[in-house]
C-alpha cells in the first residue's frame, strides 16, 4: 500500500465515521471520535463483507462497506459501555 492509497483509505474511513454518527443519532463520539471509529470500522466492514462473501468495488462500494463497519462498531461500543 502506497501513501496515496493510505490517504484515500483514511479519508473514506473518516467520512464513513461521520456518516455512521449521523445514522446512529446520539451514539457518536463527536466528529474526531467518529472519524477514528470510521477508520477502524472500515477495516471491520472489509472483514464482515469478505466473511459474508459480498464484494464492494469502487469509491461508493468502499464508502458503504466502511459505513456499515462503523455503524456495527458504534453499536458494539454502545453495548459494551452499557455493560
Amino acid at each position: 500500500m502506497d501513501i496515496e492509497n493510505l490517504l484515500i483509505f483514511l479519508a473514506i474511513g473518516a467520512v464513513a465515521g461521520w456518516l455512521a454518527g449521523l445514522i446512529t443519532k446520539g451514539q457518536g463520539f463527536g466528529i474526531i471520535g467518529n472519524m477514528v471509529v470510521g477508520i477502524i470500522g472500515a477495516v471491520l466492514g472489509g472483514f464482515l463483507f469478505s466473511w459474508l462473501g459480498i464484494t464492494a468495488g469502487g469509491l461508493i462500494g468502499s464508502l458503504v462497506m466502511a459505513t456499515v463497519g462503523a455503524v456495527v462498531l458504534l453499536f458494539a461500543i454502545r453495548i459494551v459501555k452499557k455493560a
